[in-house]
């Protein structure tokens, strides 16, 4: 059986001389004033007031105190369930329970409307990504496409936006865990430097340390970098902006080493902030090919403009 009280007008339990409308789980802000003086005493606790059955004599039919019992019982039911209904309504506590209670709410009826999932159930409820081959960095206001069989990680916040290759391999130097790819966007800080080819210069070398010298535990996960060579760099058109990359094959003491990338370019957003942009993929087999950097650089567009060109030129050629 429903503790419920159904909706309707009752005392209000603060101000007892006007009506306020119980909306069958909760007080809500309609009062109006009764259209008859009721002398009743104001109601303990919150809530709709309990039930009341007055008792009408009942004349005896010669056959003793049947129908009177029967009568007595049912009255009696009545002031019961009245009772019920108003210690859980009070239970529960009001709109101004100090508690933060409201009344239990009452079960929905057959022909009211559908229950709504709450935000609780909806944050709950799987959710699609709406587009799985592009990566927003909002925070530099650009885009990165996420190649054919990369994806996003999910975990990088405070970290840049990356995207990655999915399979994690053991590290060939024998400590932690490796993939063959990552390409992650982060503001340049720390310098009030703004052209670009001083900036992905200046960071290349860092970039080949981060992806295969020693990870953030100190770990050689490769052995460590042995030599490298440098296999192309020039000026290149990234988002609408003049931008600047380096690329090196790097070569380290265990396992076939790989690529790595620094590109430099403005943000044309916000206070257009310096923005770098670090690519390394694997050199062996199963890693992806090289070619993937240059895909990923000529997709780089701006949030505010997703027809934006962008990509590295077919005129530039590796320098000394």
């Amino acid at each position: 059986m429903s503790m419920s009280t159904p909706p309707g007008w009752y005392p209000d339990p603060h101000q007892p001389s006007v009506e306020r409308w119980w909306d069958g789980s909760a007080w809500t802000e309609h009062r109006r004033t009764p259209e008859y003086a009721q002398a009743a005493p104001a109601q303990q606790g919150f809530g709709p007031p309990q039930a009341t059955t007055s008792v009408m004599p009942v004349a005896s039919d010669g056959g003793g105190g049947g129908r009177a019992k029967v009568v007595a019982l049912g009255v009696a039911g009545v002031v019961l369930v009245g009772a019920i209904v108003a210690g859980a309504v009070t239970l529960t506590g009001g709109d101004d329970d100090p508690q933060g209670g409201t009344p239990a709410p009452s079960e929905s009826a057959k022909d009211g409307p559908e229950p709504v999932a709450s935000e609780k159930e909806k944050s709950a409820s799987p959710s699609t990504d709406p587009d799985p081959d592009t990566l927003v960095d909002d925070l530099n206001g650009i885009t990165l496409p996420v190649p054919e069989g990369w994806e996003k990680d999910d975990d990088s916040f405070g970290s840049g936006a990356t995207i990655q290759t999915p399979d994690i391999v053991d590290c060939p130097g024998g400590s932690g865990l490796c993939r063959e790819g990552t390409v992650t966007s982060t503001t340049v800080t720390g310098t009030d430097e703004t052209d670009p080819k001083a900036l992905a210069l200046g960071d290349i070398k860092d970039a080949a340390d981060a992806a295969f010298d020693k990870d953030k535990l100190d770990n050689q996960p490769y052995g460590g970098i042995t030599s490298h060579e440098k296999v192309k760099e020039g000026q290149v058109a990234v988002a609408g902006r003049t931008g600047y990359f380096v690329r090196w094959r790097v070569h380290t003491a265990k396992g076939d080493g790989g690529y790595v990338q620094s590109l430099s370019f403005a943000s044309s957003v916000g206070s257009e902030s310096m923005i770098m942009v670090r690519f390394n993929v694997g050199a062996g087999d199963g890693a992806p090919p090289v070619s993937v950097l240059d895909e990923i650089t000529e997709g780089i567009r701006s949030v505010d403009d997703s027809a934006t060109g962008g990509g590295v030129g077919n005129d530039v050629e590796p320098t000394p």
